[in-house]
């Protein structure tokens, strides 16, 4: 968050913006509200209707933010929770009316076009001046009405906008057409199907570029219609419903199969499976048992659960995730200051032109008639709208898209800086391995490998230890049963000392090995091969009259899954990956060769970390790390691009740019595919948005094109700008 003084710290307001058209609009609501004292950096997303802005403490109140957005010719209120049935009615209802309203200008202005159809086939249907008249005027102040009422507000406010330049456009071949229409003479071309087909098409695409808009936020959407609105609560014996932002920690929730997690928390009874893709993007049901975390928003696909409330409302997972995807949907790539800027001057310089165009022909002894259509034409082209959308749709698709995926970007530098990646930095622990001990071998001296991993795994039964529950999960999960503990005893540092029935075992270092005078070449023989690896190793043996070695058994970080494959992915990317852990080099050495990744550094600080990726920025590379823990945190801060791993700590995904919410490394490769592809929509949209109007408004201005297709043009640019950020959609992660 922005802080404008050390005692004062800014506080982030937003606002829902009505009535916006195009990227002059956006430029103007932005000015009004930066000039209202104590606020900073104001951002303002066309496509998401939404003012984004900081304000120090007592500085800049609603109504003053509010007031100054309407003094600039719109309107503006408080962005309120998410509704998302009650918006999704409002948005089905404007949609509504826009195609009620394109309707009625449609059946109008047919009969003024079948004519010129008419004529290019020979025949002769031209309609009276009068009933043109009759037909061209309700869509001139009916269907145009709301041009005219922004173009309105804009002209009050001194300055200009979409609207502005229709209305001026389509009333001065309106006004044109009256005017001979009325000279005593009554001869002359009339100009009303022009008038009446360019506020018509333009109505069209202003009803498909909100649908098109709709669409950009599906993935937001689907995000919010996930929060259950009530939950099922144990109350005084029994069960009553709440309204789920009556939720509080420490409530215990009842889920039956099908129904939606109102909040997050942890199972206390029962056991099912949960369908937690929209929320981390895995495709496959996970297992839930009592011990085990929900997730707010999953679907509980089985089993009836009884979970105890961690955190509800604002606080869930769900939420955090919808707060960021809104938040990056509203920030600005760094292109977009280059849209400001031309966006800015574009009314005034459109206007400009056409001017010049009426006098140029004019000057050049054209008719009043001929210089008046060439400078419509003009006006009607231009196209700001289309620059406004080029940026802030592709990022609400892409950011929508990733978040379907469980990627969450956090704003539209991280995606822009994304594209540029050629190098990716990765942590080890809990990034390219799991994070937690597992069983890697059992190297028995004599008898089965199950045989002794059952009798060493019942040895831990009292043990805390990581490597002693690691070792009991593995006999359990191989079904062997733990064997009756008659004695336990931890030895700290060292190992454990149990009797198991009638057997005497220890279990632990090589050193408890040699304290209680176990032979140990059979041991260390064993023992070699695993230790070249890096592995951890726990030595067992049975003691009594001679202590008899059993064997040693080998532990270590496993490796995921996707490690190699992400490897694999980036190199056919062209980028190169690195690996730096504060681990041994021996541990280092055998995960990068498991994984294909040929240069690493083993035993460094967070420091130390931070220092290589600085290191090889200053070489001219453009760095990500990867991470998830505490010491992780300098280095993810000092790379081009973070990504942290959700299942890690809170200080590595603040100092990212991207949050995995799997741990899942192939992700890696598919955040970054996705960010090339949505920087390259921001590129091709930008072209277009700016060749629209760098081809049309000469060709206009030539005389080459007549009203009504520079109509058509400037509103389907808009609609394709859109339509082609809205491709990005199809993306799906690996």
């Amino acid at each position: 968050m922005a802080v404008e003084t050390l005692d004062r710290p800014a506080e982030e307001v937003a606002l829902a913006i009505e009535g916006m058209t195009c990227a002059s609009c956006v430029s103007r609501v932005e000015k009004a509200l930066a000039r209202v004292p104590g606020v900073s950096d104001v951002s303002v997303n066309l496509a998401s209707e939404e003012a984004h802005l900081h304000r120090r403490a007592g500085g800049g109140d609603l109504a003053a933010l509010i007031a100054a957005v309407e003094a600039a010719g719109y309107r503006a209120r408080p962005k309120q929770p998410a509704m998302p049935a009650a918006e999704q009615a409002a948005a089905r209802e404007a949609a509504r009316r826009d195609w009620l309203v394109f309707g009625a200008g449609a059946a109008l202005t047919l009969p003024l076009l079948l004519p010129m159809a008419a004529m290019a086939a020979g025949a002769d249907w031209a309609l009276p001046g009068w009933l043109q008249w009759a037909l061209a005027t309700p869509v001139q102040f009916g269907v145009g009405a709301r041009f005219y009422r922004n173009a309105w507000k804009a002209a009050r406010a001194a300055s200009g906008n979409m609207d502005l330049l229709v209305a001026l456009g389509s009333t001065a071949a309106y006004g044109l057409s009256l005017y001979v229409l009325l000279r005593q003479d009554g001869h002359g071309h009339l100009y009303f199907e022009a008038a009446a087909a360019v506020i018509t098409l333009v109505s069209l695409g202003r009803a498909l570029e909100s649908r098109a808009k709709r669409s950009t936020t599906h993935a937001l959407r689907a995000l919010l219609a996930l929060a259950p609105e009530t939950a099922r609560v144990e109350r005084d014996g029994g069960e009553i419903a709440l309204p789920a932002h009556a939720l509080r920690p420490g409530d215990v929730m009842v889920l039956r199969p099908g129904e939606r997690i109102a909040a997050d928390g942890r199972v206390i009874e029962g056991s099912g499976g949960a369908d937690e893709s929209l929320v981390t993007g895995e495709s496959l049901p996970v297992a839930k048992a009592p011990g085990d975390k929900v997730i707010a928003g999953s679907l509980n696909r089985e089993g009836r659960l009884r979970v105890r409330v961690a955190a509800a409302g604002g606080d869930t997972t769900l939420a955090r995730i919808i707060a960021l995807v809104e938040s990056a949907q509203a920030s600005k790539a760094p292109v977009q200051r280059l849209v400001d800027r031309v966006s800015a001057a574009f009314v005034p310089v459109v206007l400009a032109i056409a001017l010049a165009t009426l006098i140029g022909w004019l000057l050049a002894g054209a008719a009043a008639e001929a210089a008046i259509i060439a400078a419509v034409s003009v006006l009607v082209i231009a196209c700001p709208c289309a620059l406004g959308l080029a940026t802030p749709t592709a990022i609400m698709v892409a950011t929508g898209a990733a978040a379907r995926a469980g990627v969450l970007i956090k704003d539209a530098a991280a995606l822009e800086a994304a594209q540029g990646i050629d190098t990716v930095v990765f942590d080890k622990t809990g990034t390219l391995t799991d994070g937690r001990p597992a069983l890697v071998s059992v190297l028995p001296v004599a008898g089965s490998p199950e045989a002794l991993l059952a009798l060493v795994g019942s040895a831990q039964q009292g043990s805390e230890h990581p490597l002693g529950r690691a070792l009991l999960e593995a006999a359990r999960r191989q079904g062997a049963e733990p064997l009756a503990l008659r004695h336990f005893r931890a030895l700290p540092g060292k190992g454990v000392d149990a009797v198991i029935g009638s057997r005497h075992v220890v279990a632990g270092t090589r050193r408890l090995m040699e304290e209680q005078g176990v032979p140990l070449p059979a041991l260390d023989a064993l023992a070699a091969a695993p230790a070249a690896q890096g592995l951890g190793l726990i030595y067992a043996a049975e003691l009594g009259e001679r202590a008899a070695p059993l064997g040693v058994l080998a532990l270590g970080d496993r490796v995921r899954p996707g490690a190699a494959p992400a490897v694999a992915a980036l190199r056919r990317r062209g980028i190169e990956a690195t690996l730096l852990t504060g681990d041994s080099e021996a541990v280092a050495r055998s995960v990068a060769r498991a994984v294909g990744i040929e240069s690493f550094r083993a035993g460094l600080l967070p420091q130390d970390k931070a220092a290589e990726v600085a290191r090889l920025r200053q070489a001219g590379r453009c760095v990500a790390m990867v991470g998830d823990g505490i010491n992780d945190a300098p280095a993810l801060a000092g790379a081009d691009l973070g990504i942290a791993l959700a299942s890690g700590t809170d200080v590595a995904a603040a100092a990212s740019g991207m949050t995995l919410m799997r741990a899942e490394p192939m992700l890696v490769p598919a955040a970054l595919d996705l960010a090339r592809r949505a920087v390259a929509k921001i590129r091709q949209n930008l072209f277009w948005a700016f060749a629209y109007n760098v081809v049309g408004i000469p060709l206009a201005a030539a005389g080459w094109l007549n009203p009504m297709i520079a109509g058509a043009a400037m509103a389907f640019s808009s609609v394709s700008v859109v339509a082609n950020a809205l491709l990005l959609r199809r993306w799906r992660a690996p």
